[in-house]
């Protein structure tokens, strides 16, 4: 066993883990259900989180690899039980479907906006090409994170 340190949503913990153990399994082990298994291989994106803010598959990261490193899943969005602009704006934009990649598919938005709050179309293809989605065809997806970029340039 390797104790790691992970701050996961804000709040530090201090966990025994198996060096074999997934960030995937270890999340899913705390409670945070957000973080669907697909593929297991890093190609569907179910699994994605913000590590640093940074979007990672969480099934192709070993638990230990997150030691002194913050975690952030869908249920670190919130504030005050207030829903995310992405989160919201996913719902406005009848982004959300079956709702299996969904919460990967936020994370991976939630990155893009992190290192460039006005993207591009391209750039929000881009950023999301990593996350297969079957149900939506990827338009709602898209102006829903068009939708944000605009609302932050018009409170300008």
């Amino acid at each position: 066993m390797v104790n790691i340190e992970i701050k996961i949503n804000g709040k530090i913990k201090c966990i025994d883990v198996n060096p074999r153990m997934r960030l995937i399994d270890l999340l899913r082990n705390l409670g945070l259900t957000s973080v669907k298994e697909g593929c297991s291989e890093g190609e569907c994106g179910t699994c994605t989180v913000l590590l640093d803010g940074k979007a990672v598959t969480s099934c192709t990261v070993l638990a230990f690899q997150a030691d002194g490193h913050e975690v952030t899943t869908v249920e670190g969005l919130q504030t005050n039980g207030e829903l995310d602009v992405i989160q919201q704006a996913f719902i406005e934009n009848d982004a959300v479907q079956c709702g299996f990649c969904t919460p990967g598919m936020i994370m991976a938005v939630k990155s893009l906006l992190n290192e460039n709050p006005h993207p591009t179309r391209e750039d929000i293809i881009v950023a999301i090409e990593g996350n297969l989605c079957r149900c939506t065809g990827y338009l709602p997806i898209v102006k829903a994170v068009e939708q944000i970029t605009k609302e932050s340039v018009d409170l300008q």
